[in-house]
């Protein structure tokens, strides 16, 4: 039979087609298919490049690609998480969140919120706790918040820097608990080691802080943590109380960090990731890492973390009105 021209097109185009669609589950091959970056929104050393280093190494594991973790720091977070948000929403890209995300905005640092990061999975959280030197004359959180009604403004706290979220921890405790959160005046640290130095050498009353960055002068028996702002004992100093077992409060806060990516990413990629993060989360190294640190473990899936990064938006932003610290 011989060919005219347009049914020689027509052949063309057809075997073109199938030969496109034979081609298309090498060509979309099921991500990932080269290194992924992790991105951290502080410096080397500290507890959120730990966990991100742990995280990275088991995901670089359950995924068979390299997981490179970069630190991004700057303008107090706002630098890295602006990076993961800015990223291509390919999953080739995600980070470590960090509270501070729920914060900048109201403080006039970024226009960035949760909403603008795609939530994959919360994997740690480390409560506040109110930390007092052993020579203190309060011994137990009823005596330190008597103390604090009858004299507001004499106590002193650190822990953090103005606004950080050590202070909004302590603000907000003490404005659910219907007394003034600037009730103990806050003195700016530049975090919660030079904050527990200047407990122990009696230049402040009370550390707000997690146990683990209060755990060396703790263990030294120099300091003596009094309650923590969560809704279970911690596992790293078990009998110390929770405010709601003492008070009612349900006020909680603390510092939390959990896996996102940018807004957008696919549902595919999302799965995938998701369920990489939980695999990790349930890992007898993931938690032989943490607990060997000290860090709190919380976990929570996709859905459930962005609602809690919605309510930490919620109460941080709250609290910094209060204070008059939001922009």
């Amino acid at each position: 039979m011989q060919l005219t021209r347009r049914t020689l097109f027509k052949t063309i185009l057809a075997a073109s087609a199938a030969c496109t669609v034979l081609a298309a589950p090498a060509a979309f091959a099921a991500w990932p298919e080269r290194p992924v970056t992790l991105i951290v929104p502080w410096g080397a050393g500290g507890g959120t490049d730990a966990t991100a280093r742990i995280i990275g190494a088991l995901l670089e594991k359950d995924l068979g690609q390299p997981v490179n973790v970069v630190n991004r720091t700057g303008g107090n977070g706002a630098v890295g998480h602006q990076a993961i948000a800015s990223a291509t929403p390919d999953g080739y890209t995600i980070g470590i969140a960090t509270v501070e995300i729920s914060m900048m905005h109201h403080q006039g640092l970024t226009k960035l919120t949760p909403r603008d990061l795609t939530p994959l999975a919360l994997m740690n959280f480390d409560p506040a706790a109110l930390t007092v030197s052993n020579d203190s004359p309060y011994k137990n959180f009823d005596d330190l918040l008597k103390a604090i009604k009858a004299n507001p403004g004499k106590l002193k706290a650190s822990g953090t820097g103005q606004g950080g979220i050590w202070h909004l921890g302590l603000a907000g405790m003490l404005s659910d608990l219907k007394v003034a959160p600037n009730a103990v005046r806050f003195v700016p640290s530049n975090g919660a080691a030079p904050a527990m130095v200047d407990l122990a050498a009696g230049g402040v009353d009370i550390v707000a802080a997690s146990l683990p960055e209060a755990r060396s002068l703790i263990d030294a028996g120099k300091a003596t943590p009094l309650v923590i702002m969560a809704n279970e004992p911690a596992a790293l100093y078990p009998k110390v109380p929770t405010l709601k077992s003492l008070t009612g409060s349900s006020w909680t806060n603390g510092a939390w960090r959990g896996i996102v990516g940018p807004k957008g990413l696919p549902a595919d990629v999302q799965g995938k990731l998701s369920a990489s993060l939980k695999k990790i989360y349930d890992s007898k190294e993931y938690k032989d890492f943490m607990s060997g640190r000290g860090f709190g473990t919380q976990y929570a899936d996709a859905a459930e973390f962005g609602k809690f990064m919605d309510k930490s938006d919620e109460d941080m932003g709250a609290i910094l009105k209060t204070l008059g610290m939001a922009r």
